[in-house]
């Protein structure tokens, strides 16, 4: 007797199995591009300091985790997000955006830690050194080496904060490309049985 392959379903299934694969590929791509990117990170906690940036830089281009020095001209804004100071212990950094000039990206200060999101801010700029961390807004941020009074200073930033999952998202990928193709196996053989008991 003849087995009878569904084409319609037969195609889906293989679709969406060579999609799940492909994007699995692509994990593994990812995690090698994430894997020497951290590598660079790592380098550049060892170079000399810099100046900050006085251009846009593209995301690619940003100096994170290397030490800085920079001049806060005059704080503009004030937010607060989690973190933690030198002890580990948990809480709020405060964050400080300035004007660096007449013109430029200007630059986000995390000059300090506090328990207290709320925390007052007394700080009016001037010059600053630090490490240049990642940051959600601005792209970057320098975090200071020390903290003005009211504040404790911030734990520098760490190559932990910098996930590198891609990896283990490439083995679900193929997970699911295997499950697929293992149950539609599974849904043809059952198929074929029904099939073989008709008259």
């Amino acid at each position: 007797m003849t087995r009878r392959i569904p084409v319609v379903a037969t195609i889906v299934v293989a679709a969406a199995a060579a999609a799940m694969i492909a994007l699995g590929i692509w994990q593994l791509h990812r995690a090698k591009w994430k894997e020497g990117l951290l590598a660079k990170y790592a380098a550049a906690q060892n170079l000399p300091p810099i100046a900050w940036p006085t251009v846009p830089l593209h995301q690619d281009q940003m100096p994170l985790f290397r030490h800085a020095t920079g001049v806060c001209l005059q704080p503009t804004a004030h937010r607060a997000i989690a973190g933690e100071n030198l002890s580990g212990e948990p809480g709020y950094s405060q964050i400080v955006l300035c004007r660096t000039g007449v013109e430029g990206p200007g630059m986000a200060v995390e000059i300090g830690w506090s328990k207290n999101p709320n925390a007052p801010i007394n700080w009016r700029g001037g010059p600053v050194s630090g490490v240049i961390a990642p940051d959600s807004q601005m792209g970057m941020r320098l975090v200071a080496a020390s903290a003005p009074p009211g504040l404790e200073t911030s734990a520098p930033p760490s190559l932990r904060t910098i996930p590198n999952n891609h990896l283990s998202y490439a083995v679900q990928w193929f997970a699911f490309a295997a499950i697929a193709l293992g149950i539609y196996a599974i849904a043809l053989r059952k198929r074929w049985a029904t099939e073989g008991q008709k008259p």
